[in-house]
């Protein structure tokens, strides 16, 4: 009897813990390891940091680029942007045309991407509806003119 009300209980946990996963997008390539969504990653474009990026950005703005990158927090709503971390450097990663998403329990894996970094104004409506979708008063979004990398594909680790 302990053993099968200990099972339940963990059943019933884990499906708890997957539910609360929001997964809108299925991923166009998977091995073991790793899952990508949007298009499979170019592995022949030129590859960079984050740190590089936005301490450069003049030099990086409209071109295509790799970058390995730590997911500090992911929209919580849809997946559909993430706040990309590397050491002090934070930037918002948002997805081309709007046309993939992430897995929401995405927060604290390493990716590989590839997209673009732009020059956009962000309002203090936008700053703070960005905000919320993150459930946090995350100090990486801010109103003003901002950088932003539009991903066109995002490998993430299984693990």
């Amino acid at each position: 009897m302990t053993k099968t009300l200990l099972s339940f209980i963990m059943f019933f946990c884990l499906s708890s813990a997957l539910a609360d996963t929001i997964r809108l997008s299925e991923p166009v390539f998977q091995n073991p390891n790793s899952e990508t969504f949007g298009t499979k990653l170019d592995m022949s474009l030129p590859k960079t940091s984050l740190a590089s990026l936005l301490t450069e950005p003049d030099g990086h703005l409209g071109s295509r680029f790799i970058v390995e990158t730590r997911i500090s927090k992911v929209c919580q709503r849809k997946g559909c942007f993430f706040i990309a971390q590397q050491d002090q450097h934070m930037v918002r990663v948002s997805f081309k045309d709007y046309g993939f998403f992430i897995p929401t329990d995405s927060n604290g894996k390493t990716v590989m991407l590839s997209g673009e970094l732009i020059e956009k104004e962000l309002s203090v409506e936008q700053a703070a509806h960005f905000s919320s979708d993150l459930d946090s008063n995350s100090q990486a979004i801010k109103p003003g003119v901002v950088y932003e990398i539009v991903a066109d594909s995002v490998t993430i680790p299984r693990t």
